[in-house]
């Protein structure tokens, strides 16, 4: 595997998150828990990414991976290639 991420779906991934909770959203989309860590980036040199809620609320995680504001969605995967 090489350090370019998969593409897990080409939208965001609707998540309720829980005020002080931490969540790890995977940065590789190998998961099998999107848009979630399993683990499943083991060996692709990639790790989650750690991040903190602030607010209990409604996000928009990225699934394609390739967010320039990750974990949340920025529309990026409206440019990819098909």
């Amino acid at each position: 595997m090489d350090n370019e991420p998969h593409v897990a779906q080409r939208g965001p991934y609707e998540v309720d998150v829980v005020a002080g909770r931490d969540y790890f959203w995977c940065r590789c989309g190998f998961s099998r828990q999107q848009p979630f860590c399993d683990g499943s980036h083991k060996g692709t040199g990639m790790t989650p990414l750690k991040f903190h809620a602030q607010a209990s609320e409604t996000l928009y995680l990225c699934g394609c991976k390739h967010s320039q504001s990750p974990p949340c969605c920025d529309g990026t995967h409206h440019q990819l290639p098909e």
